[in-house]
C-alpha cells in the first residue's frame, strides 16, 4: 500500500492511489547514490527516472568552460528525469548526488506508459514540475540579487527539509560548484553561520543546530519555494 510508506521513503511514490502504486512497485529497484555520483549529464538519454529516498540529487547547468550553477535540487519530495514525460528523451542537464543515501529507480518505458494514462500519476507528476520550475525560477533570482550568506541559509534550508536528520556530508568546493561562486565566499558565509552558533561545519560535515535562526537569516526565496510545494504537493488526496 503506497500510503504505508515510511517517512524516509519519496513523497510523490507515498501518495499514490493502491491501483497505481500495485502496478509501478514491482518495478521499483532501490539503488545506493553515493556522494558526488553523476546520475545524468546533460544530454544523456533518459533509460530510468529516480525518486529520491534519503539522498538529494542537485541539477546543475554546466558551462563550456566546465564552470557550473545549481538551478534546483531534488530530495525525497520528487523525481529525477522530468524532461521524459515533458516530451524529451534526454537530459538538459548534469544531476549529481550532493547528500548521499538512497533511491527507487523504476525503467523509463514504465513511467511513460504510466504517465500516457492520462490518470493520478499524471496529474501527480505536472504538479510536482509545476513546483519543480517555482524552484529554477527562484535560484536564478536569488542567485542573482542576494548574497551569499542568504544563498547558503536558502541551500541549507531546503536541504535539510529533504533529509530525516538535520545533518548533511557536504565539502566547500562542492557547495562553491552548486551555488556558482569561489570556494573562499562559502568558507566566508559558512563561518559567518557558525560563529552565529547557527550551523556546525567540519571536514565536510555540516549539522544545522539552529533552524529557526536560519529561517529569520534566509531571503524571501526559500518560503516562496516552500509554500509553492506546500501548496501543490501536500498530501494529494485529489488525485
Amino acid at each position: 500500500m503506497a500510503n504505508e510508506c515510511q517517512a524516509n521513503d519519496n513523497h510523490l511514490l507515498s501518495v499514490l492511489p493502491d491501483i497505481e502504486w500495485t502496478r509501478l512497485s514491482p518495478h521499483l529497484v532501490l539503488v545506493d547514490m553515493p556522494l558526488g555520483h553523476v546520475v545524468y549529464e546533460s544530454g544523456d538519454r533518459l533509460d530510468h527516472v529516480y525518486f529520491p529516498t534519503t539522498s538529494i540529487v542537485s541539477l546543475l547547468y554546466v558551462m563550456e568552460d566546465g564552470s557550473s550553477a545549481e538551478i534546483a535540487i531534488v530530495g525525497n519530495e520528487g523525481i529525477i528525469g522530468i524532461a521524459l514525460f515533458m516530451g524529451g528523451e534526454t537530459m538538459p542537464n548534469r544531476a549529481i548526488v550532493q547528500s548521499a543515501g538512497e533511491a527507487y529507480r523504476l525503467d523509463a518505458r514504465i513511467l511513460k506508459e504510466e504517465f500516457h494514462r492520462a490518470g493520478p500519476v499524471q496529474r501527480l507528476l505536472l504538479r510536482y514540475t509545476q513546483a519543480l520550475i517555482t524552484q529554477m525560477a527562484q535560484t536564478a533570482v536569488c542567485n542573482r540579487h542576494h548574497s551569499i550568506d542568504q544563498q547558503l541559509c536558502r541551500w541549507l534550508l531546503l536541504s535539510i527539509d529533504r533529509l530525516p536528520s538535520n545533518e548533511l556530508k557536504m565539502t566547500q568546493e562542492l557547495i562553491a560548484n552548486m551555488l556558482g561562486v569561489r570556494r573562499s565566499g562559502v568558507t566566508e558565509a559558512a563561518l559567518k553561520l557558525q560563529d552565529a552558533g547557527l550551523i556546525r561545519y567540519s571536514h565536510g560535515h555540516i549539522e544545522v543546530l539552529d533552524r529557526p535562526g536560519l529561517e529569520k537569516r534566509v531571503c524571501e526565496c526559500y518560503n516562496v519555494v516552500r509554500r509553492e510545494f506546500d501548496r501543490l504537493l501536500p498530501d494529494l488526496k485529489a488525485l
